[in-house]
């Protein structure tokens, strides 16, 4: 099979630029990006210098999704930066629409905070945004949505899942038509931003542990709270246990009281 966009993806104009292997999708979307050759997505059979937040890298076994889209907008880099929402969003609708096994309601994939798609617990996904200033005015950005298709890594400090192991044979190139129409659909919903309050309502119906103790990884210090909503800027509001709220901006969520997450 071959890597193709879905219908409503080429209708919107995105582009395609498919290979077998790449150093990174997102380093060639976001170049992509750079030259005003956007929107656009990369997406390739194998990564060899493939990355995820923080500067990890993100294994990407053949039969496995690696794909970036790329665009240059018109906005502010922190509105660019909640595309995050829109992938997670497009990616748990396009996952449910192919694989059998996420279909029911009992069985859906989650989004967690801020970049991760999650099912019973295990990572299945990752999200990661790269960007930078292309023109003044304009930001060139990046979004990578590696998916456990066929296989997941092992020897990691969390559970992870393929879609293989779940039973479900759904191939990478099925998985990307879905994901590039989803997407599209979301991103004209997102509108720049200004259909941000509908990506957040979204986002939020499908969120893990909205409602229970969460503990965030803040780098310098640890945070914890009950996990009460995203806020219209896209970060986390946690309910302490004193009842004041406290932002977080950026950080490694772990569901549950445990005393770090560090890895």
């Amino acid at each position: 099979m071959t890597f193709a966009l879905g219908p409503t993806a080429v209708a919107a104009g995105h582009a395609l630029h498919a290979y077998d292997t790449v150093g990174s999708t997102n380093a060639e979307a976001l170049a992509l990006a750079r030259e005003g050759r956007g929107p656009a997505w990369v997406v390739a059979r194998a990564q060899t210098a493939g990355r995820g937040r923080r500067g990890r890298p993100w294994s990407t076994g053949r039969g496995n999704l690696a794909a970036s889209f790329g665009a240059t907008l018109g906005v502010p880099a922190a509105t660019a930066a909640t595309l995050g929402f829109v992938a997670g969003l497009a990616l748990e609708q396009a996952l449910r629409a192919v694989a059998p096994s996420l279909s029911q309601p009992t069985t859906r994939p989650e989004l967690k905070w801020p970049n991760d798609v999650v099912v019973d617990g295990a990572k299945l996904a990752g999200i990661l945004l790269e960007a930078d200033a292309s023109a003044p005015g304009q930001v060139a950005i990046a979004v990578g949505i590696g998916v456990n298709v066929a296989s997941a890594p092992e020897g990691l400090p969390y559970p992870a899942a393929s879609l293989a192991s779940r039973g479900d044979d759904t191939t990478a190139e099925q998985l990307f038509v879905a994901l590039t129409d989803a997407f599209a659909a979301w991103f004209d919903t997102w509108d720049d931003g200004r259909g941000f309050a509908k990506v957040r309502k979204g986002w939020m119906a499908r969120a893990a542990g909205l409602g229970s103790t969460v503990t965030v990884d803040l780098g310098a210090r640890i945070a914890q709270g009950v996990f009460e909503k995203i806020d219209d800027d896209g970060r986390l509001v946690l309910r302490g246990a004193d009842g004041t709220l406290v932002t977080v901006s950026a950080g490694e969520v772990c569901f549950g009281t445990a005393a770090t997450v560090r890895e």
